[in-house]
């Protein structure tokens, strides 16, 4: 069975191929080298009627309609006219945004985790800003299928944290049967600088009794490769302006000024508040923005500082005391850094965790009720959509059910938060990419013609 399985995969793709020989060898002398190739798939007007939508803006609207065309949301509301649409029936049940993890390492970390696809950590220097996440993508990774069938439509594949610098990281579509990275790549989605403070770098180098083994070693770093980054942004600039030759071209000094310049955002791994304010003090003192602080444990010490410094905290729900600077941890983390007006984000790190972010946000929700903090289940929403959108810079183009947001929507089973709802169906640019129920057709090529007691062990 399975050999019959791979030659028909197989004759397929020849087909497919064939098909598209001409258009691929146009495409690649026009294009940009490393962008995107994603291509929506084929979709159809769709109205979803009756449900209780939750448009990742905060709000929630009983019994409204959504209403889905050409790849982007048309409109939310009641009564929408169906002309020409397809009509799903959805009393009873939840529409969302699709989920966006702003932390994830499928495809560089994937399934199944052996030495051989452990690809996500160049740890073998404590700068290593020129490598990029999307080289060691694999697109056959059977975690993107699981991730979509958890209600994921979008996320951020970022490299390892041994490092002061862990290298660029990519935004992706979960495409199933993609067979390049460049098939993922969310189109125009800006890349991301990964770099990591505290016991990570510290402990990797310091063991091998290189720099940086403390706190002051890791900020010394992040200092002395800014002043670099710096002056070779000055020298390229003075010869774009025909003044003096353009500098040899270093594939690690370009990413640092691409930070410089904001065309590339920081995403930054670091637990305690005293060094997320460290962290701050640099971006003031190199004058760059923040885009996220990831993990970020003790943000609520200094969510008022986060909020007024516009930078979002991805976090988890309860994950704590697994290492030092992990310790201080509270429940009502993610909580308290949205009533302090921030922006507060759900992550999952985990291959696992990202197939149940949505019950991650309700338990974080319910220890901020516990607490006191009442917030909406609206609101709630945002930290899986709209926010993590913010800080992957593609808050225009997905994240909400706004007209003429990209059709990434989920219909869920009851209330999303609740550990009683399941993905029913969801959308991608307004195209059906899973439905529950209906057998393997989110699995990977890696898995064909396995059995489930094969994929199981």
């Amino acid at each position: 069975m399975r050999h019959r399985l791979l030659i028909a995969l197989s004759a397929g793709l020849c087909l497919a191929a064939c098909a598209t020989t001409s258009a691929t060898d146009t495409e690649t002398e026009t294009r940009e080298p490393w962008a995107s190739t994603y291509t929506p798939r084929p979709s159809t007007p769709t109205l979803i009627r009756g449900a209780t939508v939750l448009d990742g803006l905060g709000g929630e609207f009983a019994n409204s309609d959504v209403l889905m065309r050409d790849g982007r949301i048309v409109a939310v509301g009641q009564n929408l006219d169906a002309a020409g649409a397809t009509v799903i029936e959805a009393n009873g049940r939840f529409v969302t945004p699709g989920i966006v993890d702003a932390h994830s390492h499928l495809g560089v970390y994937p399934s199944p985790s052996i030495d051989a696809t452990a690809d996500g950590n160049e740890a073998t220097d404590p700068n290593t800003a020129e490598v990029w996440a999307e080289h060691s993508v694999w697109p056959q990774d059977p975690g993107f299928g699981r991730a979509v069938a958890g209600g994921i439509t979008t996320l951020h594949i970022l490299p390892g944290s041994a490092n002061l610098f862990g290298g660029r990281g990519v935004t992706l579509r979960p495409v199933l049967g993609a067979v390049t990275v460049q098939e993922m790549k969310f189109p125009d989605a800006p890349q991301s600088l990964k770099m990591a403070c505290g016991e990570n770098p510290a402990r990797v180098y310091g063991e091998r009794n290189s720099a940086p083994s403390t706190g002051m070693g890791n900020v010394a770093g992040y200092r002395a490769a800014f002043v670099r980054a710096q002056h070779y942004a000055e020298q390229v600039e003075a010869a774009e302006n025909g003044d003096g030759e353009a500098p040899d071209r270093d594939l690690q000094l370009e990413t640092l000024a691409g930070v410089l310049n904001g065309d590339i955002l920081l995403q930054w791994h670091c637990y305690r508040s005293d060094e997320m304010a460290a962290a701050i003090e640099i971006s003031h003192e190199f004058g760059f923005h923040i885009s996220a602080f990831h993990h970020a444990v003790e943000a609520y010490k200094i969510a008022p500082l986060l909020a007024r410094e516009n930078i979002c905290a991805a976090m988890w729900a309860d994950w704590w005391g697994f290492k030092i600077e992990a310790y201080d941890g509270i429940r009502e983390n993610i909580p308290f850094v949205h009533a302090a007006g921030g922006c507060a984000i759900v992550h999952s790190d985990s291959e696992v965790g990202i197939q149940r972010l949505n019950q991650e946000a309700a338990k974080a929700w319910a220890d901020g009720r516990r607490a006191g903090v009442n917030i909406s289940r609206g609101e709630v929403w945002t930290w899986l959509s709209r926010n993590p959108a913010r800080a992957l810079g593609i808050e225009e183009e997905t994240g909400s059910l706004q007209a003429g947001r990209r059709a990434d929507v989920v219909i869920w089973s009851a209330d999303p938060l609740t550990s009683y709802a399941v993905a029913q169906l969801v959308f991608i640019d307004g195209a059906e990419v899973y439905q529950r129920g209906q057998g393997q057709d989110h699995f990977s090529d890696f898995e064909l013609g396995q059995t489930y007691r094969e994929r199981a062990q």
